[in-house]
């Protein structure tokens, strides 16, 4: 072996070993090697005042790096191919002290896209390791581990355990706090609206009255409102104008991270880290119809930089496919509002114009379908022309009243022919000026003002990235950090705060308020960025930081008050003798034994007790205590009488056993009841795995011979076969129908 390339994914390993040559061999890392430890502080203070970070390197990791340390020995040349963001610089300037070679001897290989093409050249360019990006690298790091390490368990003594605090985390969490209070102390305003019909098919509204105009305010009452319906009624009303102005509809821009993870969040519905690791899966490499390959560029940018190739190339596809009218006589080049963006990078888009989404469907998976097309026509759209509409506008002028209606028109559909164009052409009609017209019809209607909307995760990633908190790779598992610690729940896609959520704020702004700044958050990652241009020493950037923040821990310690969630009541438990507490969960304060969990006993504010679980003959077959019969959300269900001991639940009701075999092992199929509804599983559960959301069924499928199901949504009933790579499916025979929503349209 001559050459070794190092790069952190086993898949992005698996695509570039496609385009190399037996000269090379390619491995992963498989992520970070060295980390600051888990179990210590791991940061020290030299004699000069420096902080030194005691990195180790995990036991999990341990057989990778004798195997890397070993590959090593044998290579020729190691080239580390790391991804080109700073995290990626980091992960290789770790990789080569792992392996003991000094990191800036090592050539260090980068790319956007993962392309034959792109690999080729970059070796033909290798730089070294850029020790000002490792640099910036380890002071976010080492001020994460400060923060969360430092302030975590003072949180935790003083408000409740397993509490954490973090430099990002915690100011996107006053975000979403800040926006409950804002909902709480709401108060709704009145306000009317009058609708107009003229002609009998014209819909307008109130512009004007007696020479003011009116805006969505102004009619603030009934009387007011009504006082201006009486009046219009009884005047004659002539056209005053109709104006037609011609507007311009601009390109959307080429995805960033951010705006990838908003698109994909409001038009596939994913979230932020499925959309994450999807896009990974399309970046490291997946099957097309010239091999494995990445075929989108790398998905963590904040810039909207295009190569010039591509945009060469996408002109001249747009060119041939939609004609010179599509394309503009110039390339468009977009520049990101984005603080502190990386323009070195470039935006997401598709690695090859010619692998179109009627060609990728037929080697995607379905989500990796539906985010590359979304990529892919925003990449098209974006060096497109404009979309051509006519606004019409038409006043109607009475005596003391005048009302407006508003039409449009759709003139070309430029970039619209790739994204798609849903609204409906709205046309006036041709009317004279001072031409007389008949008010037919007249509504008021009553309004309250909105609270504002609380935030999704898609409106809180474009707020983050508005206020420079984060970066690209921070959004989605800030999200989901905030999700695992109970901060917030989310539900019907709205983020809302839980009850701790507010004291642990209320906290850090009476006593860390730099924590929960925005400002202070934002001029950080400032910091950091010039760290990584070489502009600033990273040891000065945490010296600032560190020593103030130890101080006001040192002094949170004996002077911040107690918050704790459980509260003493002064009373005993009746079971046990321990005294009572007042506590606060999930669905609101309660009273429980101090003794939790020896003692279980909770009652209500109230004192009223729950109900006692309902005693059975049934025995536990894992441990041999008496089962009980329980209340859940779903319904009623056994559970061991010795839990949390034992953990074993079982349904009240035997589930349906189907007349068709597993086809992984040959069990029983059983039809089970979850979180997310009806679905199919193996009996033979958790040694074989088999599960499926549809019915299956007896009959093989006509086209490969595996297992059918038969699956029942809004759109129909149809017969699919389990094997994605199979695209058999069709419409259940009416005879056949389970009687839900297709039932339904059948009687009908």
């Amino acid at each position: 072996m001559k050459n070794l390339i190092i790069v952190e994914s086993p898949a992005k390993a698996r695509t570039i070993s496609t385009f190399l040559g037996k000269n090379y061999k390619v491995v992963a890392s498989k992520g970070h090697i060295r980390d600051l430890p888990k179990s210590s502080f791991g940061i020290t203070v030299d004699e000069e005042g420096k902080f030194v970070p005691k990195y180790s390197i995990p036991r999990e990791v341990n057989p990778t790096v004798k195997e890397l340390k070993k590959l090593a020995k044998e290579a020729e040349t190691i080239y580390i191919a790391t991804d080109e963001d700073r995290e990626g610089e980091a992960i290789g300037y770790h990789i080569a002290m792992a392996i003991k070679k000094d990191p800036e001897s090592l050539p260090r290989i980068v790319f956007h896209e993962i392309t034959k093409t792109a690999i080729q050249n970059a070796l033909e360019n290798p730089r070294k390791i850029d020790m000002d990006s490792v640099n910036a690298q380890q002071a976010r790091r080492l001020l994460d581990r400060m923060v969360g390490y430092k302030l975590s368990p003072l949180l935790a003594s003083k408000i409740q355990k397993g509490l954490s605090a973090g430099r990002v985390q915690s100011s996107s969490l006053k975000i979403v706090v800040d926006r409950e209070r804002e909902i709480k102390a709401f108060k709704p305003e009145e306000y009317w609206t009058i609708d107009g019909l003229f002609e009998k098919s014209i819909d307008s509204s109130i512009y004007a009255f007696d020479g003011s105009k009116l805006d969505k305010m102004s009619i603030k009452n009934e009387e007011m409102a009504n006082s201006i319906v009486q009046s219009a009624i009884k005047e004659n009303f002539v056209v005053e104008s109709l104006e037609k102005k011609e507007r311009k509809s601009k390109t959307p821009p080429p995805f960033m991270t951010s705006t990838l993870q908003q698109s994909a969040s409001t038009q596939l519905g994913f979230s932020p880290k499925k959309t994450m690791m999807v896009a990974q899966k399309l970046y490291e490499g997946v099957k097309t119809n010239k091999g494995n390959m990445g075929v989108i560029t790398y998905m963590r940018t904040d810039s909207m930089n295009l190569a010039k190739e591509a945009v060469e190339s996408v002109r001249e596809y747009i060119s041939s496919n939609f004609g010179a009218d599509y394309l503009p006589k110039k390339a468009k080049n977009y520049v990101t509002s984005s603080k502190g963006a990386q323009e070195a990078h470039e935006a997401i888009r598709p690695t090859m114009v010619e692998f179109t989404p009627l060609i990728a469907k037929d080697y995607l998976g379905a989500d990796e379908f539906k985010l590359y097309r979304l990529i892919y026509n925003r990449f098209l759209a974006c060096q497109m022309t404009e979309a051509r509409l006519e606004s019409q506008t038409l006043l109607f002028r009475g005596e003391r009243s005048t009302f407006k209606a508003s039409g449009r028109k759709l003139l070309f559909d430029g970039f619209y022919r790739v994204t798609g164009y849903n609204e409906k052409d709205k046309l006036l009609p041709e009317l004279k000026k001072g031409q007389k017209v008949t008010l037919d019809d007249i509504k008021p209607q009553q309004h309250f003002t909105e609270p504002p909307a609380r935030y999704n995760e898609a409106s809180l990633i474009k707020k983050l990235e508005s206020l420079g908190i984060g970066r690209p790779s921070t959004y989605a598992p800030t999200i989901t950090i905030l999700q695992q610690r109970k901060y917030i729940e989310i539900k019907k896609k709205r983020i809302h705060p839980t009850e701790v959520a507010f004291t642990v704020v209320e906290m850090l702004e009476e006593h860390f308020s730099e924590i929960v700044d925005s400002s202070f958050t934002s001029n950080m990652e400032a910091d950091l960025d010039k760290v990584g241009d070489g502009n600033l020493d990273w040891q000065k950037v945490l010296s600032d930081f560190y020593d103030p923040f130890m101080k006001k821990i040192t002094e949170g310690k004996e002077k911040i008050k107690s918050k704790k969630m459980a509260i003493p009541t002064g009373e005993m438990c009746p079971k046990c003798g321990h005294e009572l507490l007042r506590r606060k969960g999930r669905y609101g304060e309660f009273i429980a034994c101090g003794n939790f969990p020896k003692c279980k006993y909770t009652t209500d504010l109230e004192g009223n007790a729950p109900p006692e679980p309902q005693k059975t003959d049934k025995v536990c077959d894992k441990c041999g205590e008496m089962m009980v019969i329980k209340d859940s959300r779903r319904g009623k269900f056994y559970a061991c009488s010795a839990y949390p001991k034992c953990k074993n639940a079982q349904p009240l009701i035997a589930p349906r056993e189907l007349d068709v075999p597993c086809p992984k092992c040959g069990s029983k199929i059983l039809e089970k009841e979850g979180k997310r509804g009806k679905f199919y599983g193996c009996s033979n559960y958790p040694k074989c795995r088999f599960i499926s959301n549809g019915e299956p069924q007896k009959q093989k499928c006509p086209e490969c011979g595996s297992m059918i199901v038969h699956k029942v949504l809004k759109a129909g009933e149809f017969y699919e076969c389990i094997d994605k790579k199979c695209k058999y499916k069709e419409p259940v025979p009416v005879d056949k129908l389970k009687g839900s929503f297709n039932n339904k349209k059948a009687e009908v």
